[in-house]
This record gives C-alpha cells, sequence and structure tokens, in this order.
C-alpha cells in the first residue's frame, strides 16, 4: 500500500525536477546577462574617466608649458629692464663727473647736456610706452631751451640730472594713471595700471582690457580676449585702485610681485 501511495508523488516530482532545473537556470542566465550589461557599462565609465584624465593631463602639460614660457619671457623682459636702469644710472654718473669736471664754465657743460638729452630721448623711445610724448615733450623743451639760450648749461643739467632721477624712479613705482594711446591705429583715452617699467596694462572707458606688449623692440597696445585673463587684470586695477600695492598677482605675461618701495 505504501508504494501505491507515494508513488504518483514520486513522479510528480521527478517530473517538476526538470522544471526546477529549467527555471534555474533561466534564471542564472538572466543573471548572467544583467551582470554583463553592468560590466559593459562600468568599462564604458572606466574608458570615459581614462579619456577625461588623458585629457586633464594633456591641458595640465600645455598649461604649465605655457606658464614655463610666460615665466622665461617675464624673466626675458626684467633682465631687459634692469640693463636698461643699469645705462641709465651709468650716463647719469657719467654725465655728472663729466659736468663737475668742466666746472662752473657755461659753454663747457653744453656738449654733457647735449649727450644727457640724447642717452634720455633714446631711453625712452625704448622704454614701456607710458605717457611717452609727454616724456620726450620735456626732454625736448630743455633741449630747446639750452639752444635758444634762454635756459643757461648749469640750469639745463640741474634739470636733466632731475629727469634722470625721475626716470628712475619710474623704474620703483606701482599705480594707475590715465593717459592717451594707441590702440589700432586710433587714439583712445584709457586707465593704464603701470607696473614699474617691466609691465603695463590698460582699461578704455568703454571696458576694454588690454596691455602693453613689445615686438621686434617696438611696444604696442593690445587688447585681451581671454576671459580669464581680463579678470585678471582687473582684480589688479582693483587692488591698485584700493592702494594695494604689494602683493602676488597672476597676469597675462606671467606672475609678478609687487612689493612697497
Amino acid at each position: 500500500m505504501h508504494r501505491r501511495v507515494y508513488q504518483p508523488f514520486l513522479m510528480v516530482g521527478l517530473l517538476l525536477f526538470p522544471l526546477l532545473l529549467s527555471a534555474q537556470s533561466g534564471y542564472e542566465g538572466r543573471n548572467l546577462e544583467a551582470l554583463a550589461e553592468e560590466l559593459v557599462r562600468i568599462r564604458g565609465e572606466v574608458e570615459s574617466l581614462n579619456a577625461e584624465l588623458n585629457r586633464m593631463q594633456e591641458q595640465h602639460r600645455n598649461e604649465m608649458s605655457s606658464l614655463a614660457a610666460q615665466k622665461g619671457e617675464l624673466e626675458a623682459t626684467l633682465r631687459r629692464e634692469q640693463l636698461r636702469v643699469d645705462q641709465l644710472e651709468e650716463d647719469l654718473a657719467r654725465n655728472r663727473e663729466r659736468a663737475e669736471q668742466a666746472g662752473i664754465a657755461g659753454e663747457s657743460l653744453v656738449p654733457v647736456a647735449q649727450d644727457a638729452i640724447a642717452s634720455l630721448r633714446q631711453h625712452i623711445q625704448g622704454s614701456l610706452p607710458f605717457k611717452p610724448q609727454e616724456r620726450l615733450a620735456a626732454v625736448e623743451e630743455i633741449e630747446t631751451q639750452l639752444q635758444a639760450g634762454s635756459l643757461s648749461p648749469p640750469r639745463a643739467v640741474n634739470r636733466l640730472w632731475g629727469f634722470f632721477e625721475d626716470e628712475l624712479r619710474l623704474t620703483r613705482e606701482n599705480g594707475l594713471y590715465s593717459q592717451v594711446i594707441d590702440l589700432n591705429g586710433e587714439e583712445v583715452l584709457a586707465d593704464v595700471a603701470r607696473l614699474g617699467t617691466v609691465a603695463m596694462y590698460f582699461k578704455t572707458r568703454d571696458g576694454h582690457y588690454g596691455q602693453a606688449e613689445q615686438r621686434g623692440g617696438d611696444w604696442r597696445f593690445t587688447r585681451l580676449d581671454e576671459r580669464a585673463a581680463i579678470q585678471r587684470v582687473d582684480a589688479l586695477f582693483e587692488s591698485l585702485r584700493k592702494q594695494i600695492r604689494t602683493g602676488y598677482f597672476e597676469l597675462p605675461n606671467g606672475a609678478i610681485r609687487l612689493e612697497s618701495e
């Protein structure tokens, strides 16, 4: 009797077992498909992150290369300006010595004054374009008065010494000024931020920013278009406007540390 009672259940169990195996196999198959899809998704994210990392590394290399070039350019500018200052100091010392040797005799001071005028004119024409017309006009006024006899040679020499000292003082001063600049062939009134005789930036009355650039020995004013560069120059103007004349500033042509006199 027991065999008759349990035999149907055994048969049913045997019939269901393949179905259970099939269901389990289907479930595992779906799990494998989901896992494969997840792996594909993760692999895609890894590849995307790797591409982004490579892009950022390349950008970093380019930025470092650009900063190195800017640093080299700024250091070269500093060396050139230091040589210019040294030359100006040598000219002043030499002409003063000649003036002392000439004594107070008027006519003997004329060649000294003429050489000093030539040195100042050459210096102004090659230096940072900070109010160049006004500076040249002041030198030419001394020359004209000396030639006309309305200014005695001793007084002319004294005024020239003062002019030399003014030029040397420009190398140590940072500040905001207003001047007319030549921008793309047009005379424009602008505010300028002058950093010694190393760098100069401008802001026009209609809100355009730019800088003085030296190319082939000639200076010219060019506008800035990059937003980051404009923001840096604007920060410099704001600091100078608040009488903050010391600090570290990252600027379009490199980083500059402003120091008090």
